[in-house]
């Protein structure tokens, strides 16, 4: 069953959690407003939560509405070898005051980033956190986790599918701790040759870190091109390690 979008002639999908995992219609038809709606419904099982990751869609609702599922028009993303490294920033990352790990904490990571959202609701609910600590165990969403001493104070998590990292969410309890977090991730994104990270949507935070809008035509002709290619499918774990390792070796010798 469909119905007009709201501002658009376009028509939403309404999904069953019998329907088909891959019964999302092509988003290229989500609507313009609210921007990027294109289904409602369904389930958050891992097979209907890969195929629409693998069609360029995500989802993204509130406790007490039903599941919405989203593809903005731009598409926030961050070409790892455009990551911005501020002054201040690289000055963090040498002073090894943090410690970084992967897919240590991904529960603590969820639970870190539900809390910054707290107010006055927030879109990691219950089944959302379930749905994605499944995805973990399946060995297709990761952690990056930032500590000061053993305490977890910040970090970021997503999907890896082929070549691309799909980012879901990020806090910080310390200043520059998320984007540590993201320093990590690009390192990571070098090291298994994941060649674009996916921001969602824009914010002024991933703006400074170098993200850049891209058309979402070219966005999901960029998802079916690096999605298709072999990726490592498993846990990433990688223990406590400094940070200033993170910066390339001329960034290492000047402030």
């Amino acid at each position: 069953m469909t119905s007009p979008a709201s501002g658009s002639n376009l028509e939403i999908v309404f999904l069953q959690p019998d329907d088909p995992p891959d019964a999302f219609p092509d988003a290229e038809r989500a609507a313009a407003e609210p921007d990027g709606l294109l289904a409602v419904g369904g389930d958050l099982s891992p097979e209907r939560l890969l195929a629409a990751y693998h069609r360029g869609i995500f989802p993204w609702y509130e406790a007490g509405q039903p599941i919405l599922w989203w593809s903005p028009n731009p598409r926030a993303v961050l070409i790892p070898s455009k990551l911005r490294i501020s002054r201040s920033l690289r000055r963090t990352v040498r002073s090894d005051r943090f410690r970084v790990s992967v897919d240590q904490a991904f529960a603590a990571v969820l639970d870190g980033c539900a809390a910054a959202r707290a107010t006055p609701g927030t879109w990691i609910t219950a089944e959302m956190r379930a749905a994605y600590l499944r995805l973990h165990e399946l060995g297709y969403a990761h952690s990056v986790e930032t500590w000061h001493g053993s305490e977890l104070v910040g970090g970021l998590y997503g999907l890896a599918l082929g070549q691309l990292f799909f980012g879901e969410s990020m806090f910080s309890r310390a200043t520059d701790a998320s984007k540590v977090a993201l320093v990590r991730l690009v390192r990571l994104a070098e090291d298994r040759d994941l060649r674009l990270i996916d921001c969602q949507v824009a914010n002024p935070h991933l703006a400074s870190l170098g993200s850049e809008l891209m058309p979402r035509t070219a966005f999901l002709d960029v998802v079916r091109a690096l999605c298709t290619r072999t990726g490592i499918v498993g846990p990433w774990p990688e223990p406590l390690a400094p940070t200033a390792g993170l910066l390339p070796a001329a960034a290492r010798l000047h402030l």
